[in-house]
């Protein structure tokens, strides 16, 4: 792993032993002795703190918001005029054919946009923006700051210990707080369908700030392992998995992120990448949709299966993106996507599992319901 980066919290993961694996460029964390499953779950009953600080972090500036905001609209099919300060919203990037280059959350500063996008696409993603934005909007990688996650219904009593105004926040509020004496950006928001926080803090302060959180007792360090089934079980998109180039937002299930000023007949229609593919899709229905699967017996499908619509037949019908154990559930869990006709919950289909198909149920998405604080 000689070639991958490492994030400001590298020596805390191994203090804390955890198990170092490559991923998007950088060696994190999969799993802490806890493991895999206990780690999982104690982020569903007390709060995990992960190491999200691969994301790369953007700040946006030009003449004003309004500015910035209608940059963003140009190559994002969301509303970011309409985004009120101190709050934040989910989007993606959008190529000519309405594919997903990449998905990300962005929230009004008042003076400017701070964007949080994956890492694996963090180089494109800069790229595509820089290419695309107008002269007076300015663009700027921050590198200077560490990214930790604070996820489970104990998040908000272990924040409001360090900063009482963390329990004012609603879901997809944006404050600054002062965590451990240090300034730190914010959200309340995640990737676990749990209620929570992604705190942004200095690269400096990172460490303290990890090390005073892990110090409650409702606290433990938890892995990409555990990330994976949280996020599966609360039906989130992985970009490169369930989301890619090809695939669109109608596809994907996502035009809920999509407000009525973007959409057709609304007051800034389309204007973005692949608006007329995705506009189109949105009136006429996609030919495959992504759907929540729920695998009979307790054989987990992951990533890759081949989905059928008969135990015998050639009539291949899709594909799972996404699969494995669901600890909160107790079974097997997946996403897929399937051709439209055999997308209605409650469908039976089959996965080629090792050469024998298994029976495989379409059930709504998400398998644990989201627990955020509205």
């Amino acid at each position: 792993m000689t070639d991958l980066k490492r994030t400001t919290l590298y020596d805390l993961h191994i203090a804390n032993g955890a198990k170092m694996v490559p991923f998007a460029g950088y060696e994190m964390p999969v799993q802490y002795p806890l493991g895999v499953l206990k780690e999982h779950q104690h982020t569903r009953d007390k709060a995990g703190l992960f190491d999200v600080s691969h994301m790369g972090q953007l700040r946006l500036t030009g003449p004003d918001y309004a500015t910035i905001a209608a940059a963003v609209e140009a190559l994002v099919p969301v509303d970011a005029q309409g985004l009120a300060e101190g709050r934040q919203r989910y989007g993606f990037l959008t190529n000519s054919d309405g594919g997903i280059l990449d998905d990300l959350m962005f929230a009004n500063r008042g003076d400017h946009i701070f964007m949080v996008v994956n890492a694996g696409c963090k180089d494109a993603d800069i790229a595509h923006l820089r290419a695309h934005l107008p002269q007076d909007v300015m663009l700027e990688e921050i590198t200077n700051r560490a990214l930790i996650a604070l996820q489970g219904p104990a998040a908000e009593a272990v924040l409001s210990q360090l900063d009482p105004r963390a329990a004012d926040m609603r879901f997809m509020d944006v404050f600054d707080l002062m965590l451990g004496g240090v300034t730190c950006w914010v959200s309340r928001s995640g990737y676990t369908g749990e209620d929570g926080y992604e705190i942004s803090v200095p690269s400096e302060n990172a460490a303290p700030l990890a090390e005073k959180l892990l110090a409650h007792p409702d606290v433990e360090p938890i892995g990409l392992g555990a990330r994976d089934s949280l996020r599966l079980e609360a039906g989130l998109c992985l970009y490169g998995h369930d989301i890619t180039e090809k695939t669109t937002p109608v596809e994907a299930g996502l035009t809920w992120a999509m407000q009525k000023a973007r959409r057709a007949g609304g007051a800034r229609e389309g204007g973005f990448p692949g608006a007329a593919a995705i506009l189109t899709q949105m009136a006429k229905g996609p030919a495959r949709k992504r759907v929540g699967l729920a695998p009979e017996g307790r054989a987990p499908m992951r990533e890759g299966v081949k989905l059928f619509a008969s135990e015998t037949g050639d009539d291949l019908i899709g594909e799972i993106t996404s699969g494995g154990f669901g600890p909160t559930v107790q079974g097997p869990v997946a996403m897929g996507y399937v051709t439209a006709h055999y997308s209605p919950d409650g469908t039976v289909i089959y996965g080629d599992l090792r050469g024998r198909r298994q029976p495989v149920r379409v059930v709504p998405l998400p398998f644990t319901p989201a627990r955020f604080k509205r």
